[in-house]
């Protein structure tokens, strides 16, 4: 006999502000374990150093976090300048250092470099796979992986200001998935011939969420005790606002939530999500007016 999940059947999006310290897995549990939730995930892993937007599913939701994952983010960054460390972060081990140090011209002439589709070597302590293992494991044994290069694309990255006498470069960006914010710190600073490290990160947005919805640990854990969920939790569909919506009648629901395809009046075409009377059916394929759900939600 199959083993029954525990905890509470709850579904939607919570966005937490992720403290500074804290693993995104980490974060998930905590959150799960205030709200007594049988399921839950995050949609984007945060480094420990970083703070900020942390959208964690919770039951249903944790369908759409592939929709989450491939969402446009938005970062606030510090680059301290003078030293690269091996984990491209103020947390690892000096490994090259400089007296240089930029200005501001330097590198506002850099930035068009680093904006577009741009080829990036993720930092050897990162999560991409490597034989199976993850490169962060490999770096951690003092055997770092050689790893390719990739494509990432970088919609906006803009110097905001350089303070700390020129040790110190502030920047905000608008990246795609994948994109390494370490990784883009550490190349700019070999560039520039000053080396480099990501110092303070900070996530304000992804996708459609920002960091104005988010909620504190410390206030999760005052407001979890004073129900309903309502006020801090977002509905499922929260995670498809670039997706094109349908409403159908409940009978057509039904038969989609049974796997069924669907005939509609409807010109569009690709993946949609459907709605009956407010409430999220499935996601699916629409094309000459055929509906065939591949992902169907039990709400």
């Amino acid at each position: 006999m199959a083993r029954s999940r525990k905890g509470r059947p709850i579904h939607g999006w919570l966005i937490l502000d992720k403290p500074e310290g804290w693993t995104s897995t980490r974060a998930v549990g905590r959150v799960r374990h205030l709200l007594g939730a049988a399921k839950a995930g995050h949609g984007g892993t945060l480094d420990p150093l970083a703070t900020g937007v942390l959208p964690i599913a919770l039951g249903e939701a944790t369908k759409a976090i592939p929709f989450v994952m491939g969402a446009k983010k938005h970062y606030r960054f510090h680059v301290r300048w003078g030293e690269e460390r091996d984990t491209d972060d103020s947390q690892g081990r000096v490994v090259q250092s400089s007296d240089a140090r930029p200005s501001a011209e330097d590198i506002g002439a850099l930035v068009p470099r680093f904006t577009g589709r741009v080829a990036q070597v993720p930092p050897a302590f990162s999560a991409v796979k490597v034989d199976g293992q993850r490169a962060y494991a490999l770096a951690r044994e003092g055997a770092p992986a050689t790893l390719a290069a990739r494509d990432v694309v970088i919609d906006r990255l803009e110097l905001v200001e350089i303070v700390e006498d020129r040790a110190v470069a502030v920047f905000e960006i608008a990246c795609g998935k994948g994109t390494y914010v370490r990784a883009l710190a550490r190349d700019m600073g070999r560039l520039l011939g000053c080396f480099g490290h990501v110092c303070w990160l900070r996530r304000t947005a992804v996708g459609g969420v920002t960091q104005a919805q988010a909620i504190s640990l410390d206030k999760l854990e005052h407001l979890v005790h004073s129900p309903p969920l309502n006020g801090f939790l977002l509905p499922v569909e929260t995670a498809l606002d670039d997706i094109p919506a349908l409403a159908v009648t409940g009978g057509e629901a039904d038969r989609l939530r049974s796997g069924q395809t669907v005939r509609v009046p409807s010109s569009k075409h690709g993946t949609v999500y459907v709605m009956a009377h407010g409430q999220l059916v499935a996601l699916a394929e629409l094309s000459d007016g055929e509906l065939r759900p591949f992902r169907v939600f039990r709400l």
